[in-house]
């Protein structure tokens, strides 16, 4: 039998026990509940910006008109490809006329060892186009041109659709092979 004494040790050790186990429970709790800050939005003051050279077609319809603008600078080479279509797609600040169909947006890009760069482009870009002969040209034009005066490391562009070969846009040019940038001056 249990004297008194002993008992009470007993019934004190047990809670101690109990009790460190509490805290030390609590204390996991409360680290695994912590608030993480979220990071803090980029700081363009900061950031460095860089001069690029956007092709949009002239308001009469038969050339391209080259643009300056200053963009945020990007480490990504998605994101650069991203912000120039955006651009493109916002329209000129100046004279002419947005030469990519309205909404067209940058889904994929990837660029291999070789400087073929494989452009998948939204839905938007095939679903919006409207014109003939000569607004293919200057769609497709003002596309190449941008990316080939602001990456140099692009040598060809093969241009598919929501993930899927776009055999053509408006019917009258290839894009179901890459195109060569040394080939829209």
């Amino acid at each position: 039998m249990i004297g008194p004494k002993r008992a009470r040790r007993w019934t004190i050790g047990l809670l101690v026990i109990v009790m460190l186990g509490w805290l030390a429970w609590q204390i996991s709790e409360q680290r695994s509940r912590r608030v993480v800050a979220a990071p803090a939005a980029p700081d363009s003051v900061g950031a460095g910006v860089r001069a690029v050279r956007l092709y949009f077609a002239s308001s009469d319809g038969d050339s391209l008109i080259a643009e300056p603008r200053e963009l945020v600078e990007s480490a990504s080479f998605h994101d650069r490809v991203t912000m120039l279509v955006a651009e493109l797609d916002r329209g000129p600040r100046g004279r002419g006329v947005a030469a990519l169909p309205a909404g067209t947006s940058v889904l994929h890009a990837y660029l291999d060892e070789r400087g073929l760069l494989t452009l998948d482009l939204s839905g938007a870009f095939r679903q919006g186009f409207r014109g003939g002969s000569s607004a293919e040209y200057l769609a497709i034009a003002s596309l190449m041109r941008t990316l080939g005066a602001n990456l140099p490391e692009v040598q060809r562009v093969l241009i598919v659709c929501n993930g899927r070969p776009l055999p053509t846009l408006g019917g009258h040019l290839p894009l179901d092979r890459p195109l060569d940038i040394s080939d829209w001056p």
